[in-house]
């Protein structure tokens, strides 16, 4: 992801927001529900509203906290029915992606996902190409530590091959090595029902904003989206300046 400093008018320079949604379990709990399992299946149905919502007040990219790499020691239980989930919800996007010019992308590591798993996040990405309202990134089996890790590989081989001399690394020339190199960073960084920044875009949130809100992320609203475009549009952002 690149760290292009957006201010071209639309809500005063606001390109990217990115969301760790936390709470299902708990919102299951709290509404009596038998399985905890229902509150991720409430979070994954509350996606679609929260693109529309983005997609009518011209956000350009919103990347998901889906899955991260902790997320692997969940129970078997749990983590089965999540992989299951993702499969279900991206099978039947194709209408709503298409009618809503929604672009896929995908950062993590895919290897450690279900090969039918694998297969419909290539699938969407490459069928999703060229829409253009809005690039919605998936952060599945994610973490910010490894994706840093993985950018430092690919960057120490190209050294080794000698496509780049060690002293040309800098930032700049890092930030090429990530996950999705092009992309803004975010310009808000919204977590819901906790405030950690749990292993999340670690680089790219650098200058961030962040809010928290005090609810479960199956209770968002498309007023809590406003509030969020609100509250930025409040901040003045100063890059250490």
């Amino acid at each position: 992801m690149s760290n292009t400093e957006s201010g071209s008018g639309e809500n005063l320079g606001l390109q990217h927001i990115a969301f760790i949604p936390d709470g299902n379990r708990r919102w299951a709990r709290s509404h009596g529900a038998v399985s905890t399992l229902i509150g991720h299946k409430r979070g994954f149905d509350n996606v679609k509203q929260l693109c529309v919502s983005l997609i009518k007040r011209k956000v350009k990219y919103a990347t998901l906290f889906c899955f991260s790499t902790e997320n692997w020691n969940r129970s078997t239980e749990e983590v089965t029915y999540l992989m299951k989930l993702f499969c279900s919800l991206f099978e039947d996007a194709d209408d709503f992606l298409f009618n809503n010019g929604v672009k896929i992308e995908v950062i993590g590591d895919m290897t450690r996902l279900p090969r039918d798993l694998q297969n419909k996040l290539s699938v969407l990405k490459e069928k999703t190409k060229n829409n253009d309202k809005i690039t919605f990134i998936c952060a599945v089996s994610y973490s910010g530590r490894e994706e840093i890790v993985r950018a430092a590989k690919k960057i120490a081989q190209d050294v080794l091959d000698r496509k780049i001399s060690i002293n040309e690394i800098d930032e700049k020339k890092f930030e090429n090595y990530l996950d999705l190199p092009g992309v803004p960073y975010p310009d808000i960084v919204v977590r819901t029902s906790e405030r950690r920044i749990s292993n999340f875009l670690l680089w790219e949130m650098a200058y961030s904003e962040l809010i928290f809100l005090d609810k479960f992320w199956p209770d968002l609203t498309e007023e809590d989206i406003q509030f969020i475009i609100d509250d930025f549009s409040r901040r003045k952002r100063r890059y250490g300046k």
